[in-house]
């Protein structure tokens, strides 16, 4: 057992001792000794009752002969954290997540983990870290929230941010927003929609690293509990076998993943946290990739914020694994790839069908014909950008505008609501990328201000920053390279035109390259935001959107 070397031996009897002065027994000691790495806290929704899912995950590995040891680890809620400086700090959270899970897994050298997570940032720092550390591990997430409801309407926390727009335009009153606000998240759990939370917990069950029900299973559910328990007996099982993350996370195991991705129409964060999973499995995923399993994989489920459904109802039509089956269907999935089950994917699907067929749509009455998410290149992206085009209304798909420019979110934002930005233009937020936030802001307020006020079939929204899962709309992310290094978006000038053809996966400025050479040479790098203290050491270390916004190997 990998624990033998800090538990077994003559020599180990001083740290035998401090096991007892921790109320261990010398059987408990024997015994495999699984990490429970946990990210309870009372700041996030998702969170606030994972203190209860780890107590289910160590009593099934208790079940199975294990000694579970809790620890934790930090998380941001994004959505309280939204539209101020404390959204700078939640992807940077993302690298601090994964480092301090390494750090507890080999300072004390567990035999194998239980991850639980639940929101955005977490999900894949958690992911990063079991795949660095490569030693049997188990992922099981608190579980989505319920839609809430206001008379007939289901309702979730984008409809809140959308109705603020909606009260400055005059579309509802704020006697209206008040009772959204109270109405839209009704529990525990993370947020009710296709946002990047559930994203990345539906991804962690398609590549592999979750059981069966781990992506879609609400939050307020005993099933949720009860899958808890049967991840804590199965980390037993993986520990006996040495079935590890890395022989799981196999490349074909990231494309059933984003294979996934595509077919349900999740957040464009997922173009950011897939790539920096694999990249800790040493394989390399390129932003083509997406575009490629794009083409060939149909949008079956239409979710919030885009559609009508939710994670609840996701679940109740067979969650995760019957999107899977379908896909497998029509021989558009790797079924031979391994997952925490212990066995394939293939033998994972052997019975399981789609309840619902509206809300997985069969493969010939598709939503779309390709996937939810398009990665575009051109003059403005030579590296890519990110849109969620399953999110995108018809008459913006292809879309021509004025830009209208914004050096920081909350510039944008007070244009947005002070309808000053029109219909025809292009709005383009800068400053805002990895390094340049620092932090790669997620601008959920800016996207939710434009779609309640009706303007999201007329206004598109380009950035270097990021957007959350719940963001609908022509609204483009990613653009790299970012502004803070000189890249085109830096060059954007007020009035510019923009041409935006995401069918053609196109992302052009309009001016001529003689004009972009004398806007470039006078050109200068701005002074860091912040100056001090995490954020900063990030922006010296951290990469472009498009390489998943990793730390840089040769710091």
């Amino acid at each position: 057992m990998r624990s033998d070397v800090m538990k077994k031996g003559i020599e180990k009897a001083p740290h035998r001792s401090l096991f007892k002065a921790m109320g261990f027994t010398d059987e408990e000691i024997a015994r495999p000794m699984v990490g429970i790495a946990n990210s309870a806290n009372e700041i996030v929704p998702g969170h606030i009752h994972l203190d209860r899912i780890a107590e289910a995950v160590k009593a099934g590995v208790r079940l199975a002969g294990g000694t579970p040891i809790e620890f934790n680890t930090i998380g941001v809620c994004d959505g309280i954290a939204m539209n101020h400086e404390g959204m700078k700090y939640s992807l940077c959270s993302r690298e601090l997540i994964a480092d301090s899970v390494e750090i507890m897994a080999r300072a004390h050298p567990f035999d194998g983990l239980v991850a639980i997570p639940n929101c955005d940032k977490v999900v894949p720092g958690m992911l990063m870290a079991l795949l660095r550390l490569d030693i049997p591990a188990v992922v099981v997430s608190g579980g989505p929230m319920l839609s809430g409801k206001v008379a007939d309407k289901s309702i979730d926390l984008v409809s809140v941010f959308e109705g603020v727009g909606a009260v400055k335009s005059g579309k509802i009153t704020e006697d209206q927003l008040a009772e959204m606000e109270d109405c839209a998240c009704p529990g525990c759990g993370s947020c009710a929609g296709m946002f990047t939370a559930n994203s990345m917990n539906c991804l962690t069950e398609a590549l592999g690293l979750g059981l069966p029900g781990n992506g879609t299973i609400p939050a307020v559910a005993a099933a949720r509990y009860r899958l808890a328990k049967r991840a804590g007996m199965q980390i037993m099982e993986l520990i006996a076998q040495n079935i590890t993350p890395r022989q799981i996370a196999t490349r074909e195991a990231f494309e059933n993943a984003i294979a996934i991705d595509m077919a349900l129409g999740c957040s464009t964060n997922t173009v950011l946290h897939v790539p920096a999973i694999a990249h800790e499995a040493q394989i390399d995923l390129d932003l083509d990739i997406f575009n490629e399993i794009s083409a060939r994989i149909p949008h079956l489920c239409s979710l919030s914020p885009a559609g009508p459904h939710h994670l609840e109802d996701l679940d109740a039509a067979g969650g995760v694994q019957a999107v899977l089956a379908r896909l497998a269907e029509a021989d558009l999935i790797n079924k031979s790839t391994l997952s925490v089950t212990a066995k394939s994917v293939g033998e994972n699907l052997q019975g399981v069908l789609v309840k619902n067929s509206e809300v997985i749509r069969n493969i010939q009455e598709a939503y779309h014909a390709e996937g939810g998410i398009a990665i575009l290149f051109g003059g403005l992206a030579p590296e890519g950008a990110v849109v969620k085009q399953s999110a995108v209304a018809p008459e913006m798909m292809v879309n021509e505008g004025t830009a209208r420019v914004f050096d920081c979110e909350e510039d944008a934002v007070e244009a947005i609501m002070g309808q000053q930005i029109k219909e025809g233009d292009v709005v383009v937020v800068r400053y805002e990328g990895p390094k340049g936030g620092p932090g790669m802001r997620e601008m959920l307020t800016p996207t939710s201000a434009i779609a309640g006020m009706g303007l999201d079939t007329k206004v598109a929204l380009i950035t270097d920053g990021r957007f959350s899962g719940g963001t609908k709309g022509a609204a483009i992310g990613h653009i790299s390279p970012e502004a803070a290094d000189g890249g085109p978006i830096a060059l954007v000038e007020e009035g510019d035109r923009i041409e935006i053809n995401i069918p053609a996966k196109r992302l052009e400025l309009k001016v001529s390259e003689e004009e972009i050479k004398r806007r470039r040479e006078s050109w200068r790098p701005p002074e860091p935001r912040i100056k001090e203290g995490y954020a900063y050491r990030y922006s010296r270390m951290v990469t472009s959107g498009a390489k998943g916004a990793v730390f840089r190997e040769d710091i």
